[in-house]
């Protein structure tokens, strides 16, 4: 048994989950979230109870230890001890953790091997060196070439750092060639950040007989399946989220990437490795309002949206849990490259 500790913050966490999770054995893997179970998960689910409800939380990060244990809080107590009873209990074989340090914590204390998952950005912090240090192996979901993705304190993560490549709940479509740009998929994302509908219209404006369709902006158009939607897009825009970047690769469409503010720069820095990488039909934009989108439409039909395969091959999710069963087997495996 492998457990699966999924972050219930947006929706980009569990989709990685999901995707990781169907190519380890069916049953194999128990989910623990705050989340509800979602559809399709032929697994076993613990649905934990949640740790950031309290009125005032206090000390939240014990000195800049850890990210999240605020004192004296009721739901954390009761999260810990469903986490605690069900290592005790299953005995798993290894924890996953996207993302918890205190999660990470917990398993090794009860003598379980972690595989964390890394985040982009500044992660030097007291709380994701100890994290990364406790680990057996991290797991990140961009590919090897990506520069300067991760940034962090010492060498904790040399020699178990596994960059598998873009992970995304979407099969690999063909990829889209070079060609003029008349339909834009301006998809947003559960964790906020949405573009904003007065934007959109603006970019509407400015570009006739362009159709801008808004998905995942709001609470009403959001989907679970965006395939659809980004089959038939001549461009995506979108934030810098791992999750949001993914599908749109893995649609091989050109994107405007709009980095937002995240804590760690994490959105940042993922924008900034985008436009280091040559050949990657993408262009990254500091805001999404803005009074050229004619021109940057017609600089986004010479994109070759092929060009994605670098960033999203298809097979991140497989070697992802090609890293997890090594761990949970206590094969060593050789950090680098998961090919």
């Amino acid at each position: 048994m492998i457990g699966y500790y999924i972050h219930h913050q947006g929706m980009g966490h569990l989709r990685r989950a999901q995707a990781i999770a169907a190519h380890l054995p069916a049953g194999g893997v128990t989910g623990l979230s705050s989340l509800p179970r979602p559809a399709g998960w032929n697994n076993p689910w613990i649905r934990l109870d949640r740790d950031d409800t309290g009125p005032e939380p206090a000390s939240v990060d014990a000195n800049g230890r850890l990210h999240w244990v605020p004192l004296h809080d009721a739901g954390l107590r009761e999260r810990m001890g469903q986490l605690s009873a069900w290592l005790r209990e299953a005995a798993p074989a290894a924890l996953v953790t996207d993302v918890s340090v205190e999660a990470a914590v917990l398993a090794r204390l009860h003598g379980i091997p972690v595989i964390s998952v890394a985040l982009p950005g500044q992660r030097g912090d007291s709380a994701h060196t100890l994290g990364f240090g406790i680990s057996d192996a991290v797991i990140s979901a961009w590919p090897p070439e990506a520069p300067d993705m991760l940034a962090v304190s010492g060498d904790w993560v040399s020699g178990k750092l596994f960059p598998v490549g873009a992970i995304s709940g979407i099969p690999v479509q063909p990829g889209r060639p070079p060609g003029p740009v008349t339909r834009v998929v301006v998809l947003g994302g559960a964790g906020g950040g949405g573009m904003n509908d007065a934007a959109i219209e603006d970019a509407r404006r400015q570009t006739p007989g362009v159709d801008w369709v808004a998905l995942g902006t709001n609470p009403e158009n959001r989907t679970s399946d965006p395939l659809p939607h980004l089959r038939d897009a001549s461009l995506v825009v979108t934030h810098a989220g791992q999750g949001a970047v993914a599908d749109a690769a893995a649609a091989g469409v050109p994107a405007v990437i709009v980095p937002l503010e995240r804590p760690h720069q994490e959105q940042v820095t993922t924008g900034r490795a985008l436009s280091r990488m040559p050949g990657l039909p993408a262009i990254v934009s500091p805001a999404f309002a803005r009074s050229d989108w004619a021109q940057v439409l017609a600089a986004a039909a010479q994109l070759d949206g092929r060009g994605w395969s670098v960033w999203n091959d298809g097979k991140g999710a497989s070697r992802a849990a090609r890293v997890i069963a090594d761990v949970a087997a206590a094969i060593p495996a050789a950090a680098g490259t998961a090919s």
